[in-house]
């Protein structure tokens, strides 16, 4: 086992920064006082959303919320005969580096996969949706051909030598592209990845579009993985800005992990099994998880899987996988007998000098998850050898956004225009420079360095919802505009965030049961078209009794998601023979959702057995099985039945 340390810059120059002297720190530390309220997280959740729209690129649609912003980049591709308009920026610049901006998708629609109901509930699922849309609308069109994928529009080398905003653009718009002969696996596996789970994220609501996002999926995963190449050899301008230093092992398990969970096909699951060790899914325990470093999030993912009961003939492999996931949970906890991940002295995860927030969002977020896959599977973490509560998980997680928030030395909110104590002198271009609706007369490319760079002011137009690099390993923080190691936003420091704000949208002590959507895995038969009526509500319990078994099912809760409703079935086969059961086959009839606690039958989608922990049923003894789908029950029956003689 290993871990990495690695730190990544975004801009081409390095500054270090001189820490405050003590008796200022000291200083900074009495402001704290005693302690106060959670902050209001569905206010942070609204403004996080905001982001995505000001970093917008292409023609802005009508409903754009942002409104200083107007339409750019409207030649992208031009050059190349491509039609690259749309898109992301990716952070205070105007260059649209592919992928950051797919691992932002990733994480944005992940977040939407487990905490749906929650952003339904707070108004702003439908800004979630638009927001990852717009994403996968332009990934739609950066890949043409199977083996193409254009990877980055504009490059940092000409784009820093200006301060522009997007909307007056001179500088260099070449676009890049890696194909077959010159490949770029990290970059084309992240954006199948972030194209598979978005296809879990429109599968209800828009089918069609689902089912053109995962063809993209599949195509790229393949592209991927048989033209194998580190992205940034062929695409050498982006070294500066986004290196691969982890390497494509971690894309390609990542979107192949992404790719079961939207399509059920065993042969992603075989995949990430047979090439565990290869490309180090068992081998790397992180303790990081970001746009270039997935194996924590790849980890967690199996983890899930794994306490689903989906594992099958998997299951010692993903019990791997799951380890090393728990190496960063516990190191997150400070629980690991051997490294555990630095705190500054107010608390906050310390991973490095640059843009350090977007480790603290995303360590917040795996934390997030498995708390609840722990507390859906009833287990728990072992840290040391000590059992850790699913409260420890969510509570670090949620001390970790109160610090972002304002519960730290400073008494300062990292996210822009939460709270009235946050960053006003963001690195940012198009926040920094009067808007083009204000005055449209054009800013030159030198001439926004002297009139807007250096201003000792407020940025004109307040970038909400960003999330600034944030502060120093002592809890300093610099707020000025030159100071991009603190005061640059990045666009994936958000994509985590939105979920785990929504989770604690609904209460942030994770006590008792919660209205969160179960995760989805559609893999069974076409559901039938929707009535145009509604489906009668399901019946809440149901008996298929028999002399020598009882199958029992009833409603565990439903929920509502896109306006439709779903209903979560649990049931139980009881062995009411005086003989050891030692195997059965259960038929359901009319299920069109996915089966958990039970193994399907090889070559069917309806038939099911013993779990593969499970070898015998004792007389008396109960096997719980759970199934989800917006239908009412399924019908079950029993098809063979073998007792011990």
């Amino acid at each position: 086992m290993g871990f990495l340390r690695m730190e990544y810059g975004r801009d081409g120059m390095r500054l270090t920064w001189s820490v405050f002297p003590f008796a200022v720190m000291l200083a900074l530390s009495s402001l704290v006082g005693p302690a106060r309220a959670s902050p209001d997280y569905t206010e942070a959740l609204r403004l996080s959303l905001y982001f995505f729209e000001a970093q917008r690129s292409g023609y802005l649609p009508a409903d754009q919320r942002v409104n200083w912003r107007s339409h750019s980049g409207l030649n992208d591709g031009k050059d190349q005969n491509i039609d690259l308009v749309g898109g992301y920026y990716d952070a205070g610049d105007n260059v649209k580096f592919q992928l950051p901006m797919a691992f932002t998708v990733t994480t944005l629609a992940w977040s939407v996969i487990e905490y749906r109901s929650q952003l339904q509930k707070q108004g702003q699922l439908d800004h979630a949706l638009k927001s990852i849309k717009w994403g996968t609308d332009y990934f739609i069109k950066a890949h043409p051909e199977p083996n193409v994928l254009w990877a980055e529009v504009g490059d940092g080398t000409t784009d820093h030598e200006c301060w522009m905003r997007p909307e007056d653009m001179t500088t260099s718009r070449q676009a890049y592209k890696v194909d077959a002969n010159n490949p770029g696996t990290e970059v084309v596996a992240e954006t199948a990845a972030a194209m598979a789970a978005a296809s879990i994220v429109f599968k209800y609501s828009d089918p069609g579009y689902s089912n053109t996002l995962l063809t993209h999926a599949k195509q790229l995963f393949t592209f991927g993985d048989t033209h194998r190449g580190n992205y940034d050899r062929s695409i050498p301008i982006v070294k500066g800005y986004y290196p691969s230093v982890s390497g494509y092992g971690d894309e390609l398990l990542w979107a192949s992990f992404w790719l079961f969970e939207a399509t059920g096909d065993e042969n992603y699951l075989e995949y990430t099994s047979v090439k565990a060790q290869e490309l180090g899914g068992t081998g790397w325990a992180m303790t990081q998880f970001g746009w270039d470093v997935k194996y924590s999030g790849l980890q967690v993912l199996a983890s899930k899987i794994l306490m689903q009961g989906r594992g099958g003939a998997h299951t010692s492999t993903l019990q791997s996988y799951q380890r090393q996931a728990s190496y960063f949970l516990c190191a997150a906890l400070s629980r690991n007998n051997g490294k555990n991940i630095q705190r500054s002295p107010g608390g906050l995860f310390w991973i490095q000098p640059w843009n350090n927030m977007q480790f603290v969002t995303s360590a917040a977020f795996l934390l997030t998850v498995y708390a609840d896959y722990l507390k859906a599977a009833n287990q728990e973490l072992t840290c040391s050898g000590s059992p850790v509560q699913t409260s420890e998980l969510s509570g670090t997680a949620q001390k970790q956004i109160d610090y972002i928030l304002g519960h730290n030395p400073r008494g300062m909110s990292y996210m822009v225009g939460f709270s009235n104590n946050y960053p006003k002198e963001v690195h940012h271009r198009g926040s920094s420079i009067v808007s083009i609706k204000v005055d449209s007369a054009h800013v030159q490319c030198k001439d926004g360095y002297a009139t807007w760079y250096k201003k000792p002011q407020a940025n004109p137009n307040v970038l909400l919802g960003a999330l600034v690099g944030g502060p120093d390993a002592n809890d300093n923080f610099i707020d000025d505009r030159d100071n991009y190691q603190m005061t640059e936003a990045c666009l994936y420091n958000n994509g985590p965030l939105v979920g785990v704000l929504a989770r604690l949208s609904v209460g942030p002590t994770y006590q008792g049961e919660t209205e969160r959507p179960e995760f989805w895995t559609p893999v069974l038969p076409k559901a039938p078209d929707s009535p145009r009526s509604p489906p009668p509500p399901p019946s809440t319990y149901h008996n298929v009794p028999y002399e020598s078994y009882h199958i029992t099912q009833w409603v565990k809760h439903s929920w509502v998601a896109s306006g439709k409703t779903y209903y979560k079935y649990e049931g139980a086969f009881t062995n009411k023979h005086g003989k050891d059961l030692k195997n059965f086959v259960i038929s359901f009839n009319q299920l069109y959702g996915p089966v958990y606690g039970l193994n399907p039958v090889s070559g069917s989608q309806t038939s099911f057995t013993f779990p593969e922990w499970l070898t015998t049923l004792k007389p008396g003894q109960k096997l719980t099985f759970v199934y989800i789908q917006p239908y009412p029950m399924a019908s079950i029956s029993l098809k063979k039945t073998s007792y011990s003689s």
